[in-house]
């Protein structure tokens, strides 16, 4: 798990820098994205889950872990689009 841990430090980075006073646990754990959210979700209050940037052909599509979060989290979720 090392390299992950080094990519997530590397994609926080910049972020930390921008907000200083936010807090962020760092948590890494290998499986299905969607899998491993969900087993995680159970003592949430909000579940924050991205969107894919792509678009079909009726308009804006969710990925599958947003979907699988939409309909199997015990808690609300909010899907938040890219910029």
């Amino acid at each position: 798990v090392p390299y992950e841990e080094k990519a997530l430090r590397d994609a926080l980075a910049p972020w930390r820098e921008r907000f200083p006073d936010v807090p962020v646990a760092e948590h890494v754990e290998l499986g299905s994205a969607g899998q491993v959210l969900l087993s995680s979700s159970g003592a949430a209050q909000l579940l924050v889950v991205g969107r894919r940037a792509r678009r079909g052909a009726v308009g804006p599509r969710i990925g599958s872990v947003a979907h699988a979060a939409l309909h199997l989290a015990p808690c609300p979720v909010a899907v938040v689009p890219p910029e």
